[in-house]
């Protein structure tokens, strides 16, 4: 795994604070939820398509995936919760989370995404496997100790300023097209993929056999592990504004270039201080051997 930077560290040459302002780009929510911080909300100009992994990572934010799936499941956003940090999750005292492999159901970042005034649905695609709504939301929630009914939503309305009581603006979402199990849509009933019937036009034989559904939209073979909650969830009401949470653009978090060149010792001032010190040994170098030459003439 990569290196990982303090928490609230943001990428200020990405994105930009707060929500996109036209209906160009992407808006993304982080909420920490249960573990503590300020919501932040940036915006991912962006205006050509994109998945959901583009757009988090667009606007600035820093995230890490897990060593068994890498990015394509998303283990940590802006460094939490961080290997240190103990999660109070429900039978796993002590409970740290590495990033190996799949996080519990009880402590993990559920992936959820909106139109413009249109309510957050648990999205139903992994990160990775579906492309981001034009002048849309994207949003990352942490769930701790909830069940498929009851994962938070983003407690930040999928409205852009300026636009509250419009209609609704959201495009379906196409059908998976592909039999890769890693890719595959989450199934819209809770029954197991094992115990549904076969789709032959969706999945192989070998992918329904192995394949169990994961947050986030994310279908992985079965490791024996626990598996999130896999519920699609709709939440009806309309959204409103009024009701946000507090949230920042992340305009006060160290920009991330800086926390990683701090953390690794170096400095602006390193290629001069290096550069000083050769010269020094050079001159002392010369220095040296001007007093042999003078030693041996005498």
């Amino acid at each position: 795994m990569g290196f990982a930077p303090s928490a609230r560290a943001i990428d200020h040459g990405k994105g930009q604070p707060g929500f996109c302002t036209s209906p160009t780009g992407v808006t993304v929510v982080v909420d920490f939820q249960d573990l503590g911080g300020t919501t932040i909300v940036r915006c991912y100009p962006q205006g050509t398509r994109g998945t959901g992994l583009d757009a988090l990572k667009g606007a600035g934010f820093q995230v890490a995936g897990v060593a068994r799936w890498g990015e394509a499941f998303i283990c940590r956003v802006e460094n939490r919760p961080s290997a240190v940090e103990v999660l109070p999750i429900q039978g796993r005292e002590g409970y740290r989370e590495l990033c190996v492999d799949t996080p519990p159901a009880a402590g993990y970042w559920s992936y959820w995404h909106a139109g413009n005034n249109c309510a957050w649905t648990y999205s139903q695609w992994g990160v990775k496997n579906r492309d981001f709504v034009q002048g849309g939301f994207e949003g990352w929630t942490f769930s701790l100790n909830a069940t498929a009914d009851s994962n938070p939503v983003p407690r930040v309305a999928p409205v852009r300023p300026g636009t509250a009581g419009q209609s609704c603006v959201a495009k379906e979402e196409p059908k998976p097209d592909t039999d890769d199990p890693n890719e595959r849509q989450v199934p819209a009933a809770q029954t197991p993929l094992t115990q549904r019937k076969p789709d032959p036009t969706t999945t192989t034989t070998a992918a329904r056999e192995t394949a169990q559904p994961v947050p986030g939209g994310q279908v992985t073979p079965s490791s024996g592990a626990a598996l999130p909650p896999p519920m699609p969830r709709t939440v009806s009401a309309k959204p409103d504004p009024a009701n946000n949470v507090a949230f920042t653009g992340g305009e006060g978090a160290p920009d991330v270039n800086e926390v990683l060149a701090d953390q690794s010792g170096s400095s602006p001032l390193a290629p001069w201080v290096a550069g000083g010190v050769v010269l020094l040994l050079a001159a002392a170098t010369g220095y040296t051997a001007t007093r042999r030459a003078r030693a041996r003439e005498s």
